[in-house]
């Protein structure tokens, strides 16, 4: 999907994840601030045409080569227009609790096992300062890495395939969890869709 960009739908009701994320939160989040991403990324594209054609993610992949005007812009819009894309679609309701197959015997691998994997993703998150997401990625070598990155900044700027992030600004979580950030990376880890996650890491691998 290119220019003009459009908010993606939720594909499930505002209340779909509740207790672990309240429906109020996901209607602002996604109606509001996920819709201003889109509006704004837009904006900043409009007078630029040869980026139409672009996807949000190879927008994103290429940050360092698009004209100096609109970089800063599309890093922050860009970058809240995809990575919420990618955070609706793990959330998804109905899909495996837990990672199976490749994708588990990957993360038991770079990780030692999936309790591992959430302390590295989760302790990166809870600890970063301010706004910003956590990751596991796919990393330039093909093995998975966890990592953490501020604002809406993506990995694919620096080259990792993000598979999975965790939102940690306040408004993906503060009406229901209020300072207790570590609470929410920890009651999130239950709405994780591990199918999507595993189509997202099958993709990456190419």
């Amino acid at each position: 999907m290119g220019y003009p960009f459009e908010l993606p739908e939720l594909g499930y009701d505002h209340d779909a994840l509740e207790p672990h994320i309240d429906a109020r939160t996901m209607e602002i989040h996604h109606g509001k601030h996920h819709q201003a991403y889109t509006n704004n990324l837009n904006a900043a594209l409009e007078a630029h045409p040869d980026l139409h054609g672009h996807s949000g993610e190879q927008l994103l992949a290429e940050l360092a080569h698009l004209p100096e005007a609109i970089r800063a812009a599309v890093r922050n819009n860009g970058g809240g227009y995809v990575n919420h894309k990618m955070f609706w679609a793990i959330m998804a309701p109905g899909g495996a609790s837990e990672p199976s197959g490749e994708l588990a015997e990957a993360i038991d691998g770079a990780f030692g096992s999936l309790d591992d994997l959430k302390t590295a993703v989760g302790g990166g998150a809870a600890k970063q300062f301010g706004s910003g997401w956590g990751w596991l990625v796919v990393g330039s070598s093909g093995g998975l890495q966890a990592t953490a990155t501020a604002n809406q900044d993506n990995p694919l700027s620096d080259g990792a395939i993000p598979i999975l992030g965790v939102d940690v600004w306040e408004h993906a979580y503060y009406l229901n969890y209020q300072n207790r950030r570590p609470d929410y990376i920890s009651a999130w880890w239950n709405v994780v869709n591990w199918d999507v996650v595993a189509a997202n890491y099958a993709g990456a691998k190419g």
